[in-house]
């Protein structure tokens, strides 16, 4: 990076971050997460009357900072059609064996059915499920998935890699690529004809508990798709001790399948066992919305620097210990939204940039960024002149932080400004702790990265951060205890939060953002990023 750009972000950060600035910053963040998680919003989930007062409220919000609508045709939305499902009490079994939802296996549809019935399917085991062509890896081998249940590993084949495992260093290693992602598995499952898909749970590889996987109670989301026969009828997962069960009542060791599958000689296994599930399905098409507003540019109104977050959260569910039914999601991603309402104001107070600002609030992102994907298909600015995504997913609510979490190192230009930025903070970047995770898939910025965008992400449960008052074993602490209540309905806003650390973290942004929106630069993906192809294909656009 030019010295000069150094100069200009570290400029701009410091004037953002002022002492007095971050408390009064911090102090709206707190506001505003406040209202957003309050139980009158009812766990914002999308198509329910939550969803109604979340966009009445962020609408009411841009329309007082003076932000002009961003959305299609001069509107402050953009229409999100949604496939709505929840599956009603049933029976599943492998063989003869019952297996009880939630604690043995979690399902859902995603198909717009009022029935999964599925009758004596083969199962029939395929190692990690991945088809890489360009790493030399195919786990099928051919076999033919029509109509059966196909049960995964989940992660890449390279995650617990040993000593004489070829996929050893293919795949990322500890840091995992969009090939193990849950995703990737559904969709290659349906690819093949599969009816259903299941995919083995352990923490380190999924990177959260049992307990997370079983936070939406049966309940799902997709966009309205033309072909919905291109999903599989059920997917999910089987909880490990239950699937080690499963495989031993078929005379296979899962331990030593696990072993095999690392290798690219695995070839996929057949189960004794037939599977069947006989459940109602209760669904609905709902229309959801995006929430989009902008600041022109005076200049270059053409080009495009946009701000990320998602509104929607978990909605209402059964009741915990306490009786709370609504996952209130103050901090996924209420904070994150009010980041980004925070960002809004800091630039309405400012003369117009030189690049128009898109403020992009989205919704579905619990569900498989539905949102985001949605506005991806049919972009309101187009991906070749968006200069840049910067999204807030979970910020940490401990107070100020000597450090911030890069996640997905290594893909853009976007991460030296990073670095400048935080420099001017007195703050260092420290690469996320958790690479298996695949955060970098599983945030709204994914969604436009696929189509070229350069993106940045913060998010907090990346690794522990280092906190001024405790450091690393501080933020440790802070990092487990919020674990305990992601996607639960203990995730509400609380006096005790300290929001300086995220109102940290949002200076970063504005100071990024207000370089790039100000400038004239075009961050470039870096060499050995799977989208640097993709951005090449548009280059003469941004000339």
């Amino acid at each position: 990076m030019p010295p000069t750009l150094r100069f200009v972000i570290a400029f701009a950060a410091a004037a953002l971050v002022a002492p007095s600035a971050g408390a009064q910053e911090a102090a709206r963040l707190s506001a505003d997460v406040k209202t957003l998680a309050s139980d009158s919003f009812e766990g914002r989930a999308p198509g329910t009357a939550g969803e109604t007062k979340t966009i009445d409220w962020l609408v009411a919000r841009f329309k007082a900072l003076k932000l002009q609508p961003g959305g299609p045709d001069g509107q402050w939305t953009q229409p999100v059609p949604l496939v709505h499902t929840r599956l009603g009490n049933g029976t599943l079994t492998a063989g003869a064996v019952p297996l009880v939802q939630g604690r043995d296996v979690y399902v859902s549809t995603v198909r717009p059915v009022d029935r999964v019935a599925i009758r004596d399917a083969a199962m029939v085991f395929v190692g990690y499920g991945v088809t890489a062509p360009e790493r030399g890896w195919d786990d099928f081998k051919g076999v033919d998935l029509r109509g059966k249940i196909a049960v995964f590993l989940v992660n890449d084949p390279d995650f617990e890699a040993a000593a004489g495992d070829d996929s050893a260093g293919k795949f990322g290693d500890r840091r995992m690529t969009y090939y193990g992602r849950w995703t990737y598995k559904y969709e290659e499952a349906a690819r093949r004809g599969a009816i259903g898909a299941l995919i083995v749970h352990d923490t380190p590889g999924a990177g959260y508990g049992w307990a997370t996987v079983t936070a939406p109670a049966g309940e799902n989301y997709d966009i309205v798709r033309q072909d919905p026969a291109s999903r599989v009828l059920l997917q999910g997962w089987i909880e490990g001790a239950a699937a080690t069960r499963l495989f031993a009542a078929s005379g296979l060791d899962l331990a030593t399948l696990r072993k095999a599958a690392r290798r690219s000689d695995f070839r996929p296994v057949s189960l004794k066992q037939t599977f069947s599930a006989d459940l109602p399905v209760i669904f609905e098409r709902a229309e959801s919305r995006n929430v989009l507003a902008k600041l022109p540019g005076r200049g270059h109104p053409d080009e495009v620097v946009m701000f990320g977050a998602h509104w929607d959260a978990y909605g209402k569910g059964a009741p915990d210990a306490q009786g709370r039914t609504i996952r209130p999601g103050a901090n996924d991603d209420a904070l994150g939204v009010a980041g980004v309402v925070e960002l809004a104001r800091l630039f309405a107070a400012k003369p117009p940039a030189d690049r128009t600002m898109v403020f992009a609030l989205w919704s579905g992102e619990e569900r498989g960024l539905l949102g985001s994907e949605t506005y991806a298909v049919n972009p309101v600015y187009p991906a070749a002149k968006t200069v840049a995504n910067l999204t807030l997913d979970i910020l940490q609510t401990a107070g100020p932080s000597r450090d911030v979490m890069l996640v997905g190192a290594g893909q853009n230009d976007l991460e030296d400004m990073l670095a400048a930025a935080a420099k001017a903070q007195g703050r260092v970047v420290t690469p996320e702790a958790l690479p298996e995770r695949g955060l970098f898939y599983r945030a709204d910025h994914f969604s436009v990265a696929r189509r070229g965008v350069p993106t940045l992400l913060l998010m907090a449960i990346s690794g522990a951060p280092d906190l001024v008052a405790g450091g690393r074993a501080a933020g440790q602490a802070w990092l487990d205890g919020y674990m305990k209540c992601y996607h639960q309905t203990c995730d509400a806003w609380d006096a005790s939060w300290d929001f300086r650390g995220a109102a940290q973290d949002v200076g970063l942004f504005a100071a990024i953002g207000g370089t790039l929106a100000n400038g004239r630069m075009w961050p470039q993906w870096r060499d050995g990023s799977e989208f640097k192809a993709i951005r090449a294909e548009t280059t003469a656009e941004r000339r």
